[in-house]
C-alpha cells in the first residue's frame, strides 16, 4: 500500500547545533514542530555548550555542509530557509552558493557573531562575508541590539539610532531587516521592521525578570515557518512577535545556576 502524498509546509534552518537544546538548530527544529512546520536542518557548527556559557565551538567542513544541504533538497525544497550561527568564512560561502545554485527561498538571517556569554561564533573574516555575500540574499535580517551595531557600523542609543541603523543594514542587500529591541531597557519590547519604504513598530510589553536562553533563534525560525505557511513578511514578523511572547511567559529553569529556557509549545 502507498503512502498517500501530503502537502505540508517545509522549513530549513542551516545553523548550529546547541546540545542544551534551548537555542541553535534544536530550537529552530522545536519551533517549526510548534507551528506545524516540518523541518529540514543542515549542521554548520558543532558546540559545547549549556544555557549559560558556550564553551567550543568547531565549524564543519565546508564540503560536508554543501552536502548536507544538497541532499535534503534532492527530497524537497523548503518552502522557507532560515540561517543562525554559520562558523566560518567558508560556510558563509557554501550557503550563499547553495542559495543560488539550487534557488532556494530567500533566507530569513539571524546574524549570530557572539552567544550572549561573549564567546565568538563567527571571525572577523566570517562577519565580512555574511555582510558581502549572505545579506544581499536575505529576505530578512533579524539582529539585536549588538549585532546591529556590528552590521551598520553605529553605536544604537534609542529608536531613531535604530531606523538609522536599519537603513543602513538595508543598504547592504537584504530586502528587509528587523532590529530586536529585547536588549534595550524600555518598558516595552518593541522591534523595528524596515522593508526600505515605511517602518513598522511590533510592541510587546515586556516581561518581568531575565529573558530566554536561544530567543533570537526562536524569534528568527517563527519567521521562516509563517513564511512557509504562505504569510507576508509583516504577518509572519508579527505571529513570530506572539510566538515569542507566549514563550517566554512560560520560561522555566532546569536548575538553580542555569538560564530560562523558552517553552517553544506554549500556548498561552
Amino acid at each position: 500500500m502507498r503512502t498517500a502524498k501530503r502537502k505540508i509546509p517545509v522549513a530549513m534552518t542551516i545553523a548550529g547545533s546547541d546540545p542544551g537544546g534551548g537555542a541553535g538548530l534544536q530550537a529552530d527544529l522545536k519551533t517549526f514542530a510548534a507551528l506545524n512546520v516540518y523541518g529540514f536542518s543542515a549542521i554548520t557548527a558543532i558546540t559545547t555548550q549549556n544555557s549559560t556559557r558556550v564553551s567550543r565551538a568547531v565549524a564543519v567542513a565546508p564540503e560536508l555542509l554543501k552536502e548536507q544541504i544538497a541532499t535534503l533538497i534532492e527530497e524537497c525544497i523548503p518552502d522557507a530557509l532560515k540561517t543562525g550561527a554559520l562558523g566560518s568564512a567558508q560556510n558563509v560561502h557554501i550557503v550563499a552558493e547553495a542559495i543560488r545554485d539550487f534557488k532556494l527561498p530567500a533566507p530569513v538571517i539571524d546574524p549570530v557573531m557572539v552567544s550572549t556569554s561573549g564567546a565568538r561564533l563567527l571571525d572577523v573574516a566570517g562577519e565580512r562575508a555574511l555582510r558581502d555575500k549572505l545579506l544581499p540574499l536575505a529576505c530578512v535580517v533579524t539582529p539585536n541590539l549588538p549585532e546591529a551595531e556590528l552590521l551598520a557600523g553605529e553605536t544604537i542609543d534609542g529608536v531613531e539610532a535604530m531606523k538609522a541603523a536599519a537603513r543602513a543594514i538595508h543598504k547592504r542587500g537584504a530586502r528587509a531587516v528587523i532590529i530586536k529591541g529585547g536588549h534595550s531597557t524600555d518598558k516595552r519590547a518593541i522591534d523595528l521592521l524596515f522593508d526600505g519604504r515605511r517602518f513598522v513598530e511590533l510592541s510587546s510589553p515586556r516581561l518581568p525578570g531575565e529573558g530566554a536562553h536561544g530567543t533570537g533563534c526562536a524569534f528568527s525560525a517563527a519567521i521562516a515557518a509563517n513564511l512557509a505557511k504562505g504569510a507576508d513578511l509583516e504577518t509572519a514578523a508579527r505571529r513570530a512577535k506572539r510566538f515569542i511572547t507566549r514563550a517566554l511567559r512560560r520560561r522555566f529553569v532546569l536548575s538553580a545556576t542555569g538560564r530560562p529556557l523558552l517553552d517553544h509549545f506554549a500556548r498561552r
